[in-house]
C-alpha cells in the first residue's frame, strides 16, 4: 500500500528525531532509487550534480522545471521519503526560494536543501543577512504546508577557497533561528572540525560523504555527533567507474571479465522490484 505524503513526512521527521546515525543515499534514476529502496534505506535524496550529469549537463544547469521533474520520478520510483538537492532555491530573492519550496512540496518531496552558495566565483557566497533572509522565507514556507516538510539549510563556507569555521557556524546558528530543521556544511576537512559545528548547534546536522580525504565512517560520524550521513554524487561516480572500467577492459584487451562480476538478471530484476 503506498503511503501519503503526510506519511513519508512524518516518517522522514522521525529519523532525524529518534537516537542513532542515518544515511540517505543519492539515486540519480529511478533503477538506482528502487535499488537503494529493496538493500534497505529508508529515504532517499536527490543530487543536484548526479541528475544533471544523468543528462549530459552541468551541476547547476538544471532549472527548477527540470530538477522537480526528476525529484518527482525519484518520489514515484519507490514508497521512500525524498528530500531534494534544490541548490540555492533557483533564484536569488527569497519570494523565489519560498515559491521553490512550495513546489518542491508540490512535486511530492518531503524536505530539501538550500544552500547559501551563489555560483558567482567572484562572490561565491549570499551576504550573511541575506542568506539568513533566504532561509528564513523557506522555513515559513515550509511551515506553511499541511505536513511537516524538512527544509535544510547549507553553509558553504568549506567548499572555497580561505573557508571560515566560525563564519560556518555563525550561518549555521542563524539558519537554525530562521527555521531549518536540519543543517548541513558540506566539504568539512577532519573529524574535530565537525565535532565541534555539531557542538555548537542543537538542530539535527547533515554530513556529505564522497569528497575524497574527507570522508569518514559511520561510527566516527556518529560519535563527532552527526544525525543523517548524504553520499552525494559518489555512488553516481562509483557507478559510472564501474562502467568505465569495463568498457575500457573490453576496448584494450578484448575480454569480457566484468561480465562474471556482472548482477544477473534475475538478480537486478529483484533489486528493482519488478
Amino acid at each position: 500500500m503506498s503511503l501519503t505524503q503526510q506519511e513519508k513526512a512524518a516518517h522522514f521527521r522521525a529519523l532525524h528525531d529518534r537516537p542513532g546515525t542515518f544515511i540517505i543515499p543519492n539515486p540519480w534514476d529511478i533503477a538506482s532509487a528502487r535499488i537503494l529502496a529493496s538493500l534497505g534505506f529508508e529515504a532517499l535524496a536527490t543530487s543536484s550534480a548526479a541528475s544533471a550529469n544523468a543528462i549530459g549537463r552541468k551541476d547547476g544547469a538544471l532549472t527548477r522545471d527540470q530538477a522537480l521533474a526528476h525529484s518527482r520520478s525519484i518520489v514515484d520510483a519507490t514508497d521512500l521519503p525524498v528530500s531534494a538537492d534544490l541548490e540555492s532555491g533557483f533564484g536569488d530573492s527569497p519570494e523565489i526560494v519560498a515559491e521553490t519550496i512550495r513546489q518542491a512540496a508540490a512535486a511530492g518531496l518531503v524536505g530539501c536543501t538550500i544552500e547559501d552558495s551563489t555560483r558567482d566565483p567572484n562572490h561565491p557566497l549570499y551576504d550573511f543577512d541575506f542568506a539568513v533572509e533566504r532561509i528564513a522565507a523557506a522555513a515559513e514556507a515550509a511551515r506553511a504546508l499541511p505536513f511537516p516538510f524538512t527544509l535544510t539549510a547549507r553553509a558553504h563556507n568549506f567548499l572555497y577557497t580561505s573557508p571560515s569555521l566560525d563564519d560556518t557556524i555563525k550561518r549555521l546558528q542563524a539558519y537554525e533561528r530562521a527555521g531549518a530543521a536540519v543543517l548541513f556544511a558540506p566539504g568539512l576537512p577532519d573529524l574535530d572540525t565537525i565535532r565541534t559545528i555539531c557542538s555548537a548547534v542543537s538542530k539535527p546536522f547533515n554530513f556529505m560523504a564522497g569528497i575524497k580525504g574527507k570522508s569518514f565512517s559511520v561510527a566516527e560520524l556518529a560519535d563527532a555527533g552527526v544525525k543523517r550521513i548524504s553520499l552525494a554524487t559518489s555512488l553516481y561516480r562509483a557507478a559510472m567507474t564501474g562502467f568505465v572500467d569495463a568498457a575500457r577492459a573490453v576496448k584494450e584487451t578484448g575480454r569480457f571479465d566484468f561480465i562474471e562480476r556482472s548482477i544477473t538478471t534475475p538478480e537486478f530484476q529483484k533489486l528493482m522490484q519488478i
